[in-house]
Formats: C-alpha cells, sequence, structure tokens
C-alpha cells in the first residue's frame, strides 16, 4: 500500500507515528508498505543565521526516537548551552529557544543549503541519519513564509506584519490575526515527487494538523491542489478540531483570521473539493453534513493518548477508506 499524508508539526507527527505503529499490525504479501510525508515548511524561519524547519524536524524526530515527548517537539535529553551565551552576548531573540542538540541539525541544514543543495535533498540527509520510516519531502524547495498582519498603532496603516513564529510562540497568538500571508507561495514549485506521491498513491490522508498554517499551506502550492481532485486515492482527513476546539495550539485563531468557525464540520468544508471521508471525534457524530455521499463521515474517538490510540485513528481512518474504494489494508 502506498500511503501519502500532508502534515504540520506535533499533531501530524503523532498520528504518523501511530499510522507506522499500525501498519506493522497489517500482513503483508513481503512487499512493504510505503508512505510519503509532504510536510508544511511555511512555518520555517532564519533564526541565529541557521534556517529552521519546525514542522520537518518535528516529523523527523518524532518518527526517529529523538522527540521531547513532554512537549512534542525539540530534542530530548537536550541541553541550552548555546541558548545561554547568546543570552549574555544580549543576542535574541529570547522567545524562541534553540537547543544544543538542536541546534546541530540546523547548522548541517544551512551548511548543505549554503552549498546548493535544495531543501528536499537536505531532508533527505538529515534523515539518512534518523531513519523515520517514511520518505519525508518538503511541500517545496522554494521558500514560503508564512506572516501574520496584527494591529499596531506605531506602524504605517496601523499594522504591521511579523513572522508567523513571532505570532505563534511569542504573542501565543492572543493578538487578533487580520490577515495571514503565505509569502512567495504563488511561485513556489513542489518539491520533487510531491505531485507523484499524491497522484500515484493507495490512500492519501490528511492528518489533524493546522487546516489554515499547516494543511493549508501546502494546499497553497500551485499543483498541490489540482493533484488532489485528480488523484485516483481515496483522499481521507481527520478532523484537528474536537467538540468545537482545537485538540492542540492555537487552530481557532487561524481560523477566525480567515472567517471560518471553529468546529469539525467547517475544517472539512476547506477540503470539500476534494475530500473524500473524514474521520471526527465522537462529540462531534452528526455535526458535519455529507451533501450526498461525499465526504463519507466516520466517529470515532480522536484524542491520541499514546501510541497505541494514535494508531487505532490512523486504522480507522484506513478503513474509513477501504470504504470508498476496493480494499487497501
Amino acid at each position: 500500500m502506498r500511503i501519502t499524508a500532508l502534515a504540520g508539526g506535533i499533531g501530524g507527527a503523532r498520528f504518523l507515528r501511530g499510522l507506522l505503529h499500525h501498519l506493522d499490525s497489517v500482513p503483508t504479501d513481503g512487499t512493504p508498505h510505503e508512505v510519503t510525508v509532504v510536510g508544511n515548511t511555511a512555518d520555517d524561519v532564519t533564526l541565529h543565521g541557521l534556517r529552521v524547519c519546525p514542522d520537518l524536524d518535528t516529523v523527523m524526530y518524532t518518527l526517529g526516537g529523538g522527540i521531547h515527548e513532554g512537549q512534542g517537539w525539540g530534542r530530548e535529553d537536550e541541553r541550552f548551552t548555546v541558548a545561554e551565551e547568546l543570552a549574555a552576548y544580549g543576542q535574541g531573540p529570547d522567545w524562541f529557544t534553540l537547543g544544543d542538540r538542536d541546534i546541530a541539525t540546523h547548522v548541517v541544514r544551512t551548511r548543505l543549503l549554503g552549498q546548493g543543495m535544495p531543501l528536499s535533498e537536505v531532508t533527505a540527509a538529515l534523515c539518512d541519519r534518523w531513519k523515520p520510516g517514511v520518505r519525508l519531502l518538503p511541500m517545496s524547495d522554494d521558500r514560503v513564509e508564512t506572516h501574520v498582519v496584527v494591529d499596531d498603532e506605531d506602524a504605517e496603516g496601523g499594522r504591521r506584519a511579523i513572522h508567523f513564529q513571532e505570532w505563534w510562540v511569542r504573542l501565543h497568538a492572543a493578538v487578533p490575526a487580520r490577515q495571514i500571508l503565505a509569502v512567495g507561495i504563488e511561485q513556489a514549485r513542489p518539491a520533487p515527487g510531491v505531485l507523484e506521491a499524491l497522484r500515484e498513491a493507495d490512500v492519501v490522508l490528511l492528518p489533524p494538523s493546522n487546516p489554515v498554517v499547516s494543511i493549508g499551506t501546502i494546499l497553497g502550492v500551485p499543483g498541490v491542489r489540482d493533484a488532489l481532485r485528480g488523484t485516483r486515492a481515496p483522499v481521507v482527513g481527520v478532523s484537528p478540531i474536537v467538540g468545537g476546539a482545537p485538540v492542540r495550539g492555537m487552530a481557532d485563531a487561524c481560523l477566525t483570521a480567515i472567517g471560518v468557525e471553529t468546529s469539525a464540520a467547517a475544517v472539512a468544508g476547506l477540503y470539500a473539493d476534494f475530500l473524500d471521508g473524514w474521520l471526527v471525534d465522537t462529540s462531534d457524530d452528526g455535526t458535519v453534513p455529507t451533501g450526498g455521499d461525499r465526504p463519507a463521515v466516520r466517529a470515532v474517538p480522536l484524542l491520541m493518548t499514546d501510541v497505541a490510540a494514535a494508531g487505532a485513528i490512523a486504522g480507522a481512518a484506513l478503513d474509513l477508506a477501504a470504504g470508498l474504494t476496493s480494499p487497501v489494508a
């Protein structure tokens, strides 16, 4: 079975770990399953001269066994000597702290990018160490960065644009976003292998990642949405909204910024032109109109309390896909 998933950070990474756990229990004819992950890169940021790719790294560390489980991001057994020295020099930002082990990843990435390697090749080189069990692709080799427009009385026009990470990490999305912009996305091209992975998959999965700044930015790369509309594979998504609230993070602030209510039904509407199946939490059972037979909706518990629970959710998504086409699992 060839599975392609679009993923952001923590929620996507934990779902993918559950997916691999589930696939280990599925009998095969000896041919291994192939999982390709298209990761969001619009959260990427340059700090201290280093190129940081938070979502790609979270997937890589989580599946490779190096993630800080309590946080869901960053490295386990981390130290912060470099961050302490930077603070002693008065060099910020102090709201985005990089650990020593994590910095090594960013040093390698920045060095390879500086040598002319595209991000997709750099990501593959980093994964050679971590062996995540999936083919991890950035959504694009071209630079795309999400910026957020917020009110600022001191700025021209009373507003200013800040990098998404400043809004998300420093401000905790507490300042209302007047606009969310994926800068450079119109000129971006899908990374090598992305469109093929969508077109040739047996199943396409949308893990419970942020629908605006994770899945939404991947869909914004020219050609990606068309590939999803045209794929022969069933496309099944997992709602990131449970009972009218995001399971983790501040997805509600992002949805508000684009004028969409925080509900499983509203998020499904963002994917309506290509979505075949939609997995919702039992608390949201009956709240998503199917509009005929698309999308097919199934309600199951969606809290990923551990790897086994995440595996059960992934299994339910594949079961839903299997009911939409010839059996795939």
